[in-house]
């Protein structure tokens, strides 16, 4: 070895963590994890849903979540996700804003106006750069927003913001506004008949819902 190899060696820093890519999902979860404190995780056997198309991120972050102990369920589209919200009854989910047939937009506004589940607390997901969570907590009602390719450390953060004191996932009180001076960005929005097969998905099959 070179003396200029022996320099390298002896004073070169290991690379900083990457965060997840959409790749492989096997490679994904082997990356080391970096904690400058105790993380708080939900109680165990939270049940989260994740509805999103792609099944390296479905397959990731279902481990991920599987890791601290949660239960995590999975749909590849919004008709399938929103069965499963009423059958399967999560505590929190993950959302993608881009999907087959029914997009996201439409799944969380019907998800909203329906007294079933307009309390389960929602986290979007996009890889759109110019998606931000100030725009989608103020103007679809998520709670939160995570754009891709997200890291380990990232879930978990975006979970613990919404744990309450007994590490249960609960809705924001209240939603920031967009700031005035903050541009809005163009994105598509769901179109009136998506927002009615949205609606219609949660009330096939299970009913009006009781009255007590």
């Amino acid at each position: 070895m070179s003396l200029f190899d022996q320099f390298l060696t002896l004073f070169s820093k290991p690379s900083d963590v990457q965060p997840l890519t959409l790749d492989g999902a096997e490679e994904l979860l082997q990356q080391p994890e970096r904690r400058v404190r105790t993380r708080v995780n939900p109680r165990e056997g939270t049940r989260v849903l994740i509805i999103d198309d792609s099944q390296t991120v479905v397959t990731a972050l279902k481990r991920i979540l599987r890791s601290a102990g949660c239960e995590a369920i999975t749909a590849l589209d919004a008709e399938s996700g929103l069965k499963l919200v009423l059958s399967r009854h999560p505590e929190l989910i993950f959302l993608d804003i881009v999907l087959p047939g029914i997009n996201g937009f439409a799944a969380l506004r019907a998800l909203r106006r329906d007294e079933r589940t307009r309390s389960i607390p929602i986290i979007m997901m996009s890889g759109n750069e110019q998606a931000t969570e100030q725009f989608f907590g103020a103007r679809v009602g998520a709670d939160d927003f995570m754009k891709k390719p997200f890291s380990r450390l990232e879930v978990f953060a975006r979970i613990e913001q919404l744990l309450d004191e007994e590490l249960i996932p609960r809705r924001r009180l209240q939603e920031q506004p967009v700031a005035a001076s903050q541009p809005r960005p163009v994105v598509a929005h769901p179109s009136p008949y998506e927002h009615r097969q949205a609606a219609a998905l949660l009330h096939q099959g299970f009913g009006a819902p009781e009255h007590h």
